[in-house]
């Protein structure tokens, strides 16, 4: 079902499409992508919106943390704004600090993307659409963008994501969506007991940018081989901790780049039952333990969003990739198919 929304500075309408299958309720938004709801049933069969967002467009643009958002060219953080390839320099902007983050200020997140809804046995969804054009945002090549959320029939939100371009460039995409299990804006997430299947950790400085090796999740705040509640080591110290007042981490997943999803994370909610698993084809996890959620922020049930009242995990390459020749590759050139997948199954 196609909604009206709101309408932007310029006079372009935004619409809202919602989807229902197999017990799993989806809205989204042709600006940015955006998963404005995400509606799961508890262990009593309630359902309750599991994912931050506002009830406006205004509020959106305004100055959302990325919210729900379809994240590119480039998820996460690249020094600098810089990176050489083919030994051309390109210079990005510097929208975090001295880096570039999520694509820089007018990313993916802000874009109109065309939508098309569909219906494939017993599955439906949506096809999202972009261009970008040749330098945009200081990126090279005209890219062509496909992603494909689908809610399958057994209530499964699946994202496909796609990408071709006319010259070297480098791409990452992802999904921005901020979970509470419990329902948004009902508090924190700290009691959620997440497992994430990796066994090493990206390091990084003050900026957020990895630095040296991948490191030992093992002795550290940083291990979540085994279930855990989120807040349990959160404010255990450790230097790391000091960087990103809490978790905002890459992990390295110990399967590492595969052609099928396969389990990266499973967080779960022990009030309500509800779970999530999260299975990917990407060689990384970033964990955001909602940090820098400071209560400024209204969401759609009305209610502020306070430090830890939502966590993002986020499948994607690792940061700085692009500066990063030891890390698994982001480029994509003419001729080859940028293809991920991510799959979030829902259960109690």
């Amino acid at each position: 079902m196609k909604s009206y929304f709101g309408t932007l500075a310029d006079g372009a309408e935004v619409s809202s499409w919602s989807l229902e299958n197999g017990g799993t309720r989806l809205t989204v938004l042709d600006y940015g992508g955006i998963v404005q709801s995400l509606e799961i049933p508890d262990r009593h069969g309630r359902y309750a919106n599991v994912s931050l967002g506002f009830g406006s467009v205004e509020e959106y643009v305004a100055g959302s943390p990325y919210f729900g958002a379809l994240i590119g060219r480039f998820g996460n953080r690249i020094a600098d704004g810089r990176f050489t390839l083919d030994g051309e320099s390109h210079q990005l902007p510097r929208n975090d600090g001295a880096h570039s983050l999520h694509g820089g200020p007018e990313g993916f997140d802000r874009r109109l993307w065309q939508v098309e809804p569909f219906t494939e046995g017993p599955d439906v969804g949506l096809r999202l659409r972009l261009t970008s054009p040749d330098g945009d945002m200081g990126y090279p090549g005209t890219l062509q963008v496909r992603v494909t959320y689908t809610l399958t029939g057994g209530g499964d939100w699946r994202i496909d994501y796609e990408a071709t371009t006319d010259r070297a460039t480098v791409v990452n995409l992802t999904s921005h969506v901020y979970w509470n299990l419990a329902g948004e804006g009902s508090g924190s997430v700290h009691d959620h007991e997440l497992e994430i299947a990796a066994s090493r950790y990206l390091p990084v400085d003050a900026g957020l940018i990895p630095v040296g090796e991948p490191a030992d999740v093992a002795g550290t705040p940083f291990d979540f081989r085994t279930a855990k509640p989120v807040g349990r080591d959160l404010r255990v110290a450790h230097e790391q901790s000091l960087h990103s007042k809490g978790v905002d981490h890459n992990y390295v997943l110990d399967k590492g780049l595969t052609a099928r999803p396969e389990p990266a994370a499973v967080l779960r909610d022990p009030a309500s039952g509800r779970t999530l698993t999260i299975a990917t084809t990407e060689p990384g996890l970033q964990f955001y333990s909602g940090n820098f959620l400071d209560g400024s922020l209204v969401g759609a049930g009305g209610r502020t969003y306070r430090q830890g009242d939502a966590l993002c995990l986020e499948t994607q390459h690792y940061p700085d990739s692009p500066n990063r020749p030891e890390f698994p590759s982001t480029v994509l050139r003419p001729g080859q198919t940028y293809r991920t997948t991510t799959v979030h199954s829902f259960g109690v």
